[in-house]
């Protein structure tokens, strides 16, 4: 996973924000990844304890969606437009982020 890509997906979250529908929280993404209805999910390191997240990629590769690592919470939370630390985004209508978020899929 390069910085490119974490900067990528944030800024996708951003783009998708205004122009699309995103989902909050490692519940909320858990579900669209399972029903196969985000098309990109973007998960933070340091979420304590690691397992609320943990199992978001190993569902989103099987499934086939791209799955972005950053570095924090508050990133992720700043890049929703939230104003709180969350521990994971998942995109659902992608908005003006599609290109973004095609080139995220061609890299996994």
């Amino acid at each position: 996973m390069t910085n490119e890509q974490a900067d990528n997906a944030l800024q996708a979250i951003e783009m998708a924000r205004a122009s699309g529908k995103i989902k909050k929280g490692a519940n909320e993404v858990t579900k669209a990844v399972e029903r196969g209805t985000a098309k990109l999910a973007v998960i933070a390191k340091d979420v304590q304890p690691a397992e609320v997240v943990m199992h978001i990629p190993l569902i989103a590769k099987e499934k086939g969606i791209p799955c972005i690592t950053v570095d924090s919470k508050e990133e992720l939370g700043q890049a929703a437009g939230i104003g709180v630390p969350t521990a994971a985004i998942a995109i659902i209508e992608e908005g003006d982020a599609k290109k973004i978020i095609a080139e995220l899929k061609k890299a996994m």
